[in-house]
Parts: structure tokens; sequence; C-alpha cells
């Protein structure tokens, strides 16, 4: 155990220590981008594969994105899911399937041990390559999904997600749940999902990810292994902008329940925002540091009137969502609804003292290397890095941004971006709604 702990306290040392990770970054003979970065402390590595092919590619098949990511580990070549299982159990390798909204992955945790690193990775290329998308397989995976969309309808936090990403987005594909309706799934069948995979899952429209302990060629070798049976296909058109809405709107949605959800939000930021660095930081002082946060103090200690209160942007390929939200009891919704807004009202005129961008400062940048001190946090950042093509000096200069923002700057963007008379708000609960009668 002293032996375990001891290997585990260096690792993250010797991550820790690298306040400027070296990323490296080529392309496969395919023209598939890897982006890579050594780290020998531990015997093991973290590998991703990324496609453009989340829900926002959906079509009208809302939730086929999601469908097909969960299909791919149930069977491919001449394996079914057990063997898989036991394929990975042998080695003591993990894979990993995942879709949002953006994008959709293949991930592998593995030893580096040739004979153990060399059946996870061959096991992974099969499923990367072949799923075979078995009749049985589609079947029992349509009545999980349906199982779990039919106990969404029972959630009024889900419910009020659903709504809030409506009102925010209209009829553009960020506006449809990740998981799909209950409607769309039922009526999947096995073709739709070989021809999305067909369509999406292709070596122009991939990106690859390793981290770990892997030099420069291996990691060169296995990007290449696993692209090689891959067809090139074509990368999807650009997703249309997202527009902001035209006037605020306020959805009372009735639910049975003892509490009231409260969102409050538009259409915030992408990933390429030049505002990026100066909403995150504001944001942090208004609703994203927990505790601390101004939301917490008005809407929690001050009033008691939720357990808490936060805001929080969503940067996507497009604009992702800028969210404010609570939850509390039925009777005292509309009292904490007009006291957010207050909040965010104060916020935007009066803007922020010194001595809290100080502190906001302190708690980003002091934590930051934190957030990539091990393989797995490494590999969702240099995910974020490569899919929404960032620079890869993106981790050395974060925090050198962050304390570039003054409290002028903060102000004047808030002011700019944050618009009070286009703000979507959707409550679920009997709060607000019994008060109004």
């Amino acid at each position: 155990m002293q032996i375990k702990l001891l290997t585990a306290f260096l690792f993250i040392i010797s991550l820790s220590a690298q306040a400027t990770v070296k990323i490296e970054h080529w392309q496969t003979s395919q023209g598939v981008p890897v982006y890579y970065v050594n780290n020998p402390a531990l015997p093991m590595v973290d590998i991703s594969v990324i496609f453009d092919a989340g829900s926002a590619r959906d079509g009208e098949d809302y939730g086929l994105a999601a469908f097909t990511s969960g299909l791919l580990d149930s069977g491919a070549g001449e394996w079914n899911a057990d063997q898989i299982a036991q394929r990975f159990e042998s080695v003591g390798a993990r894979l990993g399937v995942s879709a949002n909204i953006d994008s959709a992955s293949l991930s592998l945790r593995t030893l580096t041990e040739p004979k153990l690193f060399d059946t996870a990775l061959a096991t992974m290329e099969v499923i990367l390559t072949k799923p075979s998308f078995a009749s049985a397989d589609f079947d029992r995976r349509q009545q999980q999904v349906l199982a779990g969309l039919k106990h969404r309808e029972e959630s009024p936090g889900a419910i009020a997600k659903l709504a809030f990403n409506k009102a925010l987005f209209g009829e553009h594909p960020y506006a449809y749940p990740n998981s799909g309706y209950i409607t769309s799934v039922s009526k999947f069948k096995p073709s739709d999902s070989r021809q999305f995979y067909k369509t999406y899952y292709v070596t122009t429209n991939a990106i690859i990810v390793i981290v770990g302990a892997l030099d420069k060629q291996q990691a060169a070798d296995t990007a290449e292994k696993l692209m090689t049976h891959l067809p090139n296909g074509q990368k999807p058109k650009p997703l249309v902008d997202v527009m902001l809405p035209k006037k605020a709107t306020t959805q009372y949605i009735n639910f049975p329940s003892t509490q009231t959800h409260v969102l409050v939000g538009f259409p915030g930021m992408d990933r390429h925002d030049k505002d990026y660095i100066a909403l995150y930081v504001g944001n942090h002082i208004l609703g994203g540091s927990g505790l601390v946060s101004k939301l917490f103090k008005e809407v929690r200690e001050k009033r008691g009137l939720a357990y808490s209160a936060y805001s929080y942007f969503s940067p996507m390929v497009k604009k992702g969502a800028f969210t404010i939200g609570l939850q509390t009891k039925n009777s005292q919704s509309q009292q904490a609804l007009q006291v957010l807004n207050t909040t965010l009202g104060e916020f935007i005129d009066k803007g922020i003292t010194e001595e809290e961008l100080i502190a906001a400062k302190k708690n980003i940048t002091g934590g930051f290397v934190l957030r990539f001190d091990n393989n797995r946090k490494l590999m969702n950042y240099l995910s974020m890095i490569g899919f929404h093509h960032l620079p890869l000096d993106y981790l050395e200069t974060f925090p050198q941004r962050v304390e570039a923002i003054s409290v002028a700057e903060i102000k004047e963007v808030f002011k700019r971006r944050i618009r009070p008379e286009l703000l979507q708000t959707v409550t679920v609960g009997g709060g607000i709604e019994k008060a109004k009668k």
C-alpha cells in the first residue's frame, strides 16, 4: 500500500511540475490530427479517438448519435459484448464510449507492457472499425434507452433542462436532447446506426489524443494502427450559427414536486469567443465559485432560499448556454427568482471590486495545474484543444490570460454581452404557478 501511495504521489508531483505541458502534434498518413503528451511516470497510457459525431449531427433522428455510440462495444468483429469485456479485463484495460452534443469518442486506458498493450489496442481497433450492430444488441440497447427516457419524464430537473434548451436554441440542433425522445428512439432500426456510423466515423472527421508512457514513435504507430482500416469519408458541413432569442420569455411548467427548479439564461459563447476569459473570470465571481459566489451569498446565505445557486457558461462549437440556476421550495420560488434576477442585474450594472477580482484570480490560477494532474484529466484537455482547434500553448497561457483581466474589462464585457431583455426563464414545479392563480 505504501508503495502504491508513493507511486501515485510521485505521479501527481511529476505532472504538477509540468505547469507547461509539452503538447506535440502531427498527422497520420491518413491526415488525422494527433495530439500527444509523453508522461512516463506510470506504465500506462490513455488513448482517445474523437469524432464530430455528437447529437448536433442527429438531424431529425433525435438521439441517434448517442444511441450509436452506446452500441459500439456491444459487439465487434467476431466478438460479442461479453467477449469484448473479457478481453479488456484479462489485460487490466478499460474502454469507454461516449457522445455529447458536439462529439463522440472511444477512449482506452491500458498498461503499456507490450503483451497487455497489444491486446487492448487490437481490441479497441476492432471495435472502432468493425462494430456489428447486431439485431439482438440493438433491441436490448433500444429497450434500455427507452426505459431511461420514460424515467426522465419523472424528473423535474430533466424536464426543466429540456424546456430550457428548447427556449434558448429554437430549431438549432443544440435545442434537442442528446438522448433523444421516446418517439424518435422507438423508431430506430439497426440500419440507422449503421448509416450514422458509416457517415461520421471516418478519418476525415477524427482526431486522436494520446497521453502516457508511450514514446513518440510508439504513439505514432498506435495512431496509424487505429486509423488504417477506417475509410476516409467526408467531413460534415459546419453547423449553422446559434441565433440570440428575439425577446425574453418565461415558462411555468406544473409538476407535482415539493421543489421548483429554476433555470435562466440565453446563448452565451463558443470556444473561440474573444471575450471568453473575461466572461469566465466574471462568472466565477457571479456564480461559478460555489460558496463564495455572489449568487450563493444572496440566495443561500442571506435569505436561505435554496441549497445552492450557480451560473456557468457552456462553450461549444457554436454558442452554448449561459445558465443560471437554483432549486427551491415551491412557496419560495417567486422570491428566489426575483433575487436571482436582481443579483444578475446589479452585477451587470455595478461590476466587481478589485478585491473580488484578486480572490477570483488566485482561486482560478492557484488550482489550475490540478485540473490536469493525471492522464485522464490531461487527455480531456487535449481532446478539447484538438477538437476545437485551440492553440497548443492553451494550458501554458491560460493563467497568464486570467491574470491580465481587469475590473473594467469584466464590467464592460458583462454589460455588452449579458442582456437581461433576452433572458429565457423556465421553472418546473408548483410554486410560481400556484402563486399566480
